[in-house]
């Protein structure tokens, strides 16, 4: 398979864009893979490519039901960032900053990472006095994190509604490094280099049970026969307590809907990613002009691509009230996506208790994000059957020993509803 480059691109516009081979390929499945990963979303695809290009295995399958990326990964509001305050969280989200920094390159394929910078507006003294301390500590790691008066941010971003009675502006926190990236192309880049490696990725596949060996799960059983695998590995996001049911074992997790938001196309006027920190809502503008927006889960469960109107009316709400001249836009359309709800509002890379099997799950509101340190850890633990250190905390058994990473905001919080 060619490489991408400038020469590529003008070679095959001079002959009708008709000479560019395949993307990937479309093969049939071995007998038996080394690795046969469950989810050719983002997760997925990511575990696949690391396996190959970090610790040279490449006799490994990626198996979907549908298509490649649609799930979340092609559902989401495409925010990268890494000011995350908790340790455990802290280094695992910048390592996969780091990597997005240098992910076209690496994959060969532009996933348009662009560092347009996050601001997290703040609404009061103790929110300020939470984000000096999230900021330190970002600091104190290498992060970098920027504290800005209510003049500062007025500067920056003119469009905010400053004298909201009730969630007046009195500052914000802002990462510069944060931005978006593509969703699509992120997926397409992964299973790219992932084919250019060897790794079949097997669509319209769904896994409908395991194969077991005296306890050792040898494989998975799919609407179209049997493969068989070494070592199988679960990235199937809001569909992950279903799957390890098959397999005997029970998730702390449970699965909303979070619904994602664009309005018609607009010129440019926002240039970064905002969070309102009076309310659950964040804005960025697309490539197209479209706003992108996005809130709250749907806080009853769900396997479905949609939502409820309620989050609709709330979402649009909160954007008005902190963009007024939003009011003006008509709404294109929403989505959603199925999200995997940890107990914690943390993530779950490990090895399971299920001899065989290994799980990449409960990310909340923060899958897309990491996708890289997610895919490289995950990968990892995988071929070396031990956690990297930036996934050490993600296990499961943390949940029975105490020792929950409860990031706040992150999680369902099942004990407060």
């Amino acid at each position: 398979m060619s490489r991408y480059s400038a020469l590529s691109v003008f070679t095959n516009a001079l002959k009708g864009n008709k000479s560019w081979p395949r993307a990937w390929r479309d093969p049939e499945p071995k007998p038996e893979y080394d690795v046969l990963i469950v989810g050719a979303g983002g997760h997925g695809l990511a575990t696949a490519y690391y396996l190959a290009k970090e610790h040279g295995i490449t006799n490994v399958a990626v198996v979907e039901k549908g298509y490649l990326g649609g799930g979340n990964t092609g559902r989401n509001t495409t925010i990268v960032r890494s000011n995350y305050f908790l340790p455990g969280n802290t280094m695992f989200y910048e390592r996969s900053m780091k990597l997005w920094e240098n992910l076209s390159q690496d994959l060969n394929y532009n996933v348009m990472f662009s560092q347009r910078g996050q601001y997290n507006l703040l609404h009061s003294p103790g929110q300020i006095d939470a984000a000096r301390r999230r900021g330190n500590t970002m600091r104190a790691n290498g992060i970098d994190a920027e504290l800005l008066s209510r003049q500062q941010v007025q500067r920056d971003l003119p469009y905010l509604d400053y004298d909201n009675a009730r969630f007046p502006i009195h500052g914000a926190i802002l990462q510069r490094r944060a931005g978006t990236a593509r969703h699509d192309a992120v997926a397409w880049g992964y299973a790219r280099g992932a084919d250019r490696r060897g790794v079949d990725i097997l669509q319209k596949r769904e896994v409908t049970g395991f194969l077991f060996d005296g306890g050792k799960i040898t494989g998975v059983q799919t609407n179209r026969g049997d493969i068989r695998a070494k070592k199988v590995a679960l990235c199937v996001a809001g569909h992950s307590g279903h799957l390890a049911k098959m397999a005997g074992l029970r998730l702390p997790i449970e699965s909303h809907s979070l619904q994602a938001f664009v309005t018609e196309p607009y010129k440019p006027f926002i240039d970064t990613v905002v969070s309102y920190g009076a309310g659950h809502f964040y804005i960025s503008q697309s490539d197209k002009g479209g706003l992108v927006l996005g809130g709250d889960l749907d806080m009853y469960n769900s396997y479905a691509q949609r939502g409820g109107l309620p989050v609709v009316e709330h979402t649009l709400a909160a954007a008005k009230s902190l963009v007024p001249g939003v009011s003006r836009l008509k709404l294109l359309r929403h989505w959603a996506g199925v999200m995997d709800m940890s107990m914690d509002g943390s993530p779950i890379i490990t090895r399971t208790p299920v001899d065989g099997l290994y799980f990449n799950g409960g990310w909340c509101y923060g899958g897309f994000k990491t996708i890289p340190a997610s895919g490289y850890c995950f990968a990892w633990t995988i071929a070396k059957d031990e956690p990297h250190p930036d996934n050490a905390a993600y296990t499961l058994d943390r949940f029975a020993r105490g020792g929950t990473i409860d990031e706040k905001g992150a999680g369902p919080h099942p004990n407060q509803q």
